[in-house]
């Protein structure tokens, strides 16, 4: 083992620390805020958003308050990469809101944001971030087709256990909100795991879904839904931080979170 020489940190923290999360959220805790924008923080990913009938008014309200961030960014010596942020407009309505700026640098306006894991598009279809998961389901089952495949020697017990410990967390992650997606979009899952189950048990064609979920105790994509929703109803509950108390309850599976009305401008 060898070990470099010491040097003091003028500034940031070391990596891998474990102190370094809740650094962050100290040294970030008085990031400027507005009445008319919402800042969602996890880590170091942050969201602005701002909601408007009118673009440009909403599109205003963000660059103002990027225009004050400038300034606290400066303050703190804090170095933001322009070039990876993005401006999204999430609407039904064919428009756009006018561009952001950042330091003199223009946002890149994108069609599509990566945020936590969840891939959200303007229209909050979803479909993307199901499709995502499906290549990553389709990638996992090919690298372990030899473990839960049909020419398998593993009990089937033990290929259930892979499945909820492996396969199931690449889609269920986020459920509570992409399935509120249309049943047309929720069903590419569904049929991703009945495939998945058919093959675990080597089951020949005449075997229903029904049956091949029943045996297994594996639940359709549409119960894990309404089972996950109500799980996290029941958590919110009388939860000690007001603002998560505040939080409206989700649509139940089928509805959409968005309408026609209101812009949504994203940075």
């Amino acid at each position: 083992m060898e070990t470099s020489d010491k040097f003091p940190i003028h500034s940031g923290v070391p990596q891998e620390s474990v102190l370094v999360p809740l650094l962050y959220l100290i040294f970030t805790a008085d990031i400027t805020t507005r009445n008319d924008i919402v800042i969602a923080t996890f880590a170091d990913d942050t969201a602005i958003i701002a909601s408007n009938e009118n673009p440009q008014t909403a599109s205003l309200s963000l660059q103002t308050h990027l225009n004050q961030i400038e300034a606290w960014l400066s303050n703190w010596r804090i170095k933001v990469n322009e070039t990876k942020s993005a401006q999204v407009t999430f609407t039904k309505l064919k428009t756009d809101c006018p561009v952001l700026t950042i330091n003199g640098t223009q946002l890149p306006v994108k069609n599509q944001v990566k945020y936590i894991g969840l891939i959200l598009e303007p229209k909050l279809t979803w479909r993307p971030h199901i499709t995502a998961k499906k290549t990553q389901i389709n990638l996992k089952l090919r690298q372990m087709n030899w473990l839960i495949g049909r020419k398998s020697k593993m009990t089937i017990e033990n290929k259930l256990v892979l499945y909820k410990e492996v396969i199931k967390p690449i889609y269920s992650y986020g459920i509570k909100l992409w399935g509120c997606a249309k049943p047309s979009n929720t069903q590419i899952i569904q049929r991703m795991q009945s495939k998945t189950l058919r093959i675990m048990f080597n089951a020949p064609w005449y075997v229903s879904n029904k049956t091949l979920h029943k045996d297994s105790r594996i639940p359709f994509i549409e119960d894990e839904i309404i089972r996950k929703t109500n799980r996290y109803l029941l958590k919110r509950t009388g939860h000690p931080n007001k603002q998560v108390n505040q939080l409206h309850a989700p649509p139940r599976p089928g509805e959409n979170y968005t309408d026609s009305g209101p812009q949504m401008c994203y940075n």
